[in-house]
């Protein structure tokens, strides 16, 4: 057992266990920011995984998680925007602790990686995810107006 697995584990364990919870239970609100924050203990799971196991398709699989997982949120925030308008969630706390394990995960791995093509690829699912958790996030809290494209226009 490597520290990658253990931090891998750890992440799991801790980051998880809420997201289960925050899932199964409580308003509709709780739910969506709990599958977004899921979505992002997830990929950096198998982040830690790939490096812990010396594959590196996991972390194709986590650019895949990082691309499609603030999308879904996005989409349930679309598809639920009546319902979350009456009481809007406020994820400030989960975005800043999701936008901070992002950083350290990915510069642990870049540190780890060294200079090259897998370097980059991380650094680009870091920012991925960080932009990705900030506009779900935002998008979920009602901080787009409703009213902006239309006064553009």
């Amino acid at each position: 057992m490597n520290g990658w697995l253990v931090a891998a584990t750890v992440l799991l364990a801790v980051g998880f266990g809420p997201v289960v919870w925050g899932v199964a239970t409580g308003p509709l609100e709780r739910r969506v920011v709990a599958q977004n924050f899921g979505t992002s203990v997830v990929c950096l799971v198998m982040l830690l995984l790939s490096q812990a196991y010396a594959r590196p398709s996991y972390v194709d699989l986590a650019l895949v998680l990082a691309v499609l997982g603030p999308a879904g949120t996005l989409v349930y925030a679309r598809l639920l925007a009546e319902d979350l308008d009456d009481d809007p969630p406020h994820a400030q706390a989960l975005t800043v602790v999701a936008a901070s394990a992002a950083v350290v995960v990915v510069v642990a791995m870049c540190l780890a990686t060294g200079a090259g093509r897998a370097t980059v690829k991380l650094v680009l699912i870091g920012a991925l995810l960080v932009a990705g958790n900030v506009i779900a996030s935002r998008a979920l809290s009602g901080g787009f107006p409703k009213g902006a494209a239309a006064s553009r226009d």
